[in-house]
């Protein structure tokens, strides 16, 4: 298949396109989209689907599309931006394979942006509207021996106060280009009449137990904990709960990324999962500093800004082995912690951070209206705002805040039982914060297994547990404000959640474009490395004796006009050459 011209391509998507000339049905991200829940009936419906793009007044022309990945990515060999006032068409047929149907069939999209309404056999099977977000729809009724499945998509992007994170139509700066559609895997699975739609898995290290609890039809069966094909601990459901006692376990951190197989069946319907011990909280260490702990240990969170961006997918992962590799680069770099910005990946994603021992700080995806430069200046002026005050926020619409918290539950449910998630950020940059402290009381009533940082970098409302930072520009040392509150109320924990940026282009692995975007800039690798080193030795290094217990470098990769990657946007340079170094002094603080 051809490259696209003007586009860069990672080793994975050229991969992708030299599958698709060898085997033009070659399947890409056909792997297992839910290895949190697995069932053994699966019939993946990625590939080639033909796709039209409606204007106003214009005809419907057919053409063909690589799915899952989106109109505007390369890798769907369309590369063509999808406007709020267009629709964006799918269809394909689909055959069920001989007894593949156990009772109802279930039609799952992964993400879909942003609403999209879907007909099968003429008919329509259902709705969803929320980008980043997995849904299922029992299609039974609908199926034919020959099925057609359509999809009507609109996205109006940044035009309205949806959720849409870092895309823009007019794309720039730390903005980055938009997708519309489809954007993950497309799947059936087949159930019996009664089935489990969902459970909760929840590790007590203390008590050693693990909690299970179920959605179903059906209110009553039996689970079992598994190492190997040895079974550790087991139980009953009754009333949809269940209690297993587990004495005997290793406790899963980034250093002993140690799982354990989970089975769950109810009636006829059997699920696996997995899980790992571990406790995620907050604790005074010897010093009386307030850290965060894992395990009932102080625990540094040494982390990146990871923005999920590739520029051959945009926020489509082009394989399996591209997520791994992002994981697998920071970690061999000797970084613990990734924190997922403003993004929902791929359960499969989650899985590789779960299995290779990475903690995964996630964001919730960001949305209201644009008021990102007004409070930027309030903030760096230090004018503390109120965000019950919701215009100055980009808040004023109350079906906003209500999407916003439908969007949330979506996000907490979706991802609860991924092992290696450590920490919930509801606001980022006060980009659509509103009432962040009654959201966040929410979230821990939700899950109370996780740390929370109620509002990360700016517009502090002072109720958290964490006083949360961005500092770029400038040089950063522990606040003298935070210390003098330290004294008073010792409970807050002090992260450093965005700093660094440097930047530095490196020629042949950047995006084209007109201007580059970071907040230092450096002329090569090497200056580069040193600026790095300075920047731990001098500031962060000094700041983890006096409390600071987890740093959040921007970031993982370059990403369109931001240069200022650990890596390239390509993933091929590593333009750090200090990285290591500086985490292995960390290990010994």
């Amino acid at each position: 298949m051809e490259k696209m011209k003007n586009t860069l391509y990672t080793a994975f998507g050229e991969t992708v396109l030299d599958k698709l000339d060898r085997e033009d049905d070659w399947i890409p991200l056909s792997e297992y989209p839910r290895p949190q829940m697995v069932r053994d009936s699966y019939l993946c419906l990625n590939g080639w689907w033909n796709y039209a793009i409606i204007s106003d007044g214009s005809e419907i022309v057919w053409d063909r599309i690589l799915v899952p990945f989106s109109p505007e990515a390369a890798l769907s060999t369309v590369g063509r931006q999808v406007f709020p006032k267009d629709r964006l068409l799918y269809r394909r047929t689909f055959f069920l394979p001989e007894h593949f149907n156990r009772g109802r069939v279930l039609l799952h999209f992964d993400a879909v942006d942003y609403k999209c309404r879907i007909t099968l056999n003429g008919q329509t099977a259902g709705e969803h509207k929320g980008g980043y977000f997995a849904f299922c729809i029992d299609i039974t009724a609908f199926l034919a021996e020959v099925n057609e499945l359509a999809l009507e998509v609109t996205d109006p992007t940044d035009t309205t106060y949806i959720a849409r994170g870092k895309q823009r139509l007019h794309r720039g700066n730390i903005w980055y280009t938009p997708q519309s559609g489809i954007w993950q895997t497309v799947w059936l699975e087949s159930v019996p009449e009664n089935y489990i739609e969902s459970f909760r898995i929840t590790p007590d290290i203390d008590k050693r137990q693990v909690f299970l609890e179920i959605e179903s039809t059906l209110s009553i069966g039996s689970a079992v904990i598994k190492d190997g094909a040895a079974t550790i601990a087991q139980g009953l459901i009754t009333d949809k709960k269940a209690i297993l006692n587990f004495p005997d376990f290793e406790l899963w951190s980034p250093e002993n990324p140690r799982l354990y197989d989970v089975e769950i069946r109810v009636g006829n319907d059997l699920v696996k999962s997995f899980t790992g011990m571990r406790k995620f909280s907050l604790g005074k260490d010897e010093d009386g500093f307030t850290r965060l702990f894992l395990n009932n240990r102080p625990y540094f969170h040494n982390g990146v800004l990871d923005q999920g961006y590739y520029p051959d997918g945009l926020l489509t992962p082009p394989s399996d082995d591209a997520m791994i590799y992002d994981i697998t680069a920071m970690k061999d770099l000797g970084f613990n912690m990734l924190r997922k910005h403003i993004k929902i990946e791929p359960l499969r994603w989650y899985y590789h951070c779960d299995r290779l021992g990475m903690i995964v700080w996630q964001d919730m995806v960001n949305g209201g209206r644009n008021r990102f430069m007004f409070m930027n200046v309030l903030s760096y002026l230090k004018v503390p705002v109120k965000d019950s005050l919701h215009f100055f926020f980009g808040r004023q619409e109350n079906a906003g805040r209500e999407e916003y918290m439908t969007d949330a539950d979506r996000t907490i449910k979706h991802l609860y039982n991924v092992t290696s998630l450590g920490m919930w950020v509801p606001f980022n940059e006060s980009w659509g914060q509103f009432d962040a402290d009654r959201v966040g009381d929410w979230v821990k009533e939700k899950d109370s297994s996780r740390t929370i940082d109620r509002y990360s970098g700016w517009h502090d409302q002072g109720h958290s547990d964490f006083t949360s930072l961005h500092v770029y520009f400038r040089s950063f040392k522990v606040p003298k404000s935070w210390e003098r509150r330290r004294k008073r109320n010792r409970e807050k924990c002090l992260i450093l959640t965005e700093f660094g940026g440097y930047s530095y282009k490196e020629p042949g692995h950047h995006f084209i474009n007109r201007k580059d975007f970071g907040y230092r800039k450096f002329a090569g690798k090497s200056e580069l490395s040193r600026g790095y080193r300075d920047l731990y030795e001098k500031e962060i290094i000094p700041a983890m004796k006096k409390g600071l217990s987890a740093a959040v470098y921007t970031q993982l990769t370059d990403v369109e006009d931001e240069v200022n990657g650990i890596l390239t946007y390509d993933r091929k340079v590593l333009k750090i050459d200090s990285v290591r170094d500086i985490n292995k002094m960390l290990e010994y603080m």
